[in-house]
């Protein structure tokens, strides 16, 4: 039996910047976005406010609803995370999350508390439906998403969790669900 020649890895190497082929900020405003919306329902922390513009950059995000307590943009640490993505992603503030969500019901968006409730359907079994636009809504790092909130929204998904926290900083599970959500409509389209 003749011996194997123990193979070389494979080398790889970090793209630059440069390679990228990013959107300028310009080409981002008018490029399609994905049919999903961002609801921040007073989120405490600055740097997963920014967090969250960040992933919403990256997957192209429609828009991003600062409800209650959320800060908005100008703000040092926002802009700490959020690295210039304050300035692509279209935003708004509103005072009151349950008027958010039910404007967003009156305009045909499929609302989806992101939480851990009765009857929840988890993440990876969550089909998004062909040409429905999507709001996602994100709660405050120790409440959640508010009762009445989760009672107005159309569904409530639940992300799966196997260890011995209940939770996952709200930034994190942005990331998961959005990236979960915007690859399940790639693969529809």
């Amino acid at each position: 039996m003749a011996l194997r020649e123990p193979q070389r890895p494979v080398m790889m190497r970090k793209l630059k910047n440069s390679e990228l082929d990013r959107l300028s900020i310009n080409a981002f405003k008018e490029a399609q976005k994905t049919p999903l919306i961002i609801v921040l329902d007073n989120i405490r922390s600055l740097n997963n406010i920014g967090s969250v513009f960040r992933t919403s950059d990256a997957f192209l995000i429609e828009k991003i609803y600062l409800c209650g307590i959320t800060a908005t943009p100008p703000h040092k640490d926002i802009h700490k995370t959020a690295l210039g993505s304050t300035e692509t992603v279209h935003w708004e503030y509103a005072k009151d999350t349950l008027q958010v969500v039910e404007k967003l019901k009156a305009e045909g968006v499929k609302v989806c508390a992101i939480e851990q409730a009765e009857n929840a359907t988890m993440l990876n079994d969550f089909t998004p439906e062909a040409k429905t636009r999507y709001a996602l809504v994100f709660g405050n790092e120790v409440k959640g998403v508010a009762q009445d909130v989760v009672n107005a929204s159309n569904m409530v998904i639940e992300i799966p969790q196997y260890g011995t926290k209940h939770s996952l900083n709200i930034s994190v599970s942005c990331g998961v669900v959005v990236w979960d959500v915007f690859s399940k409509l790639e693969a529809r389209s």
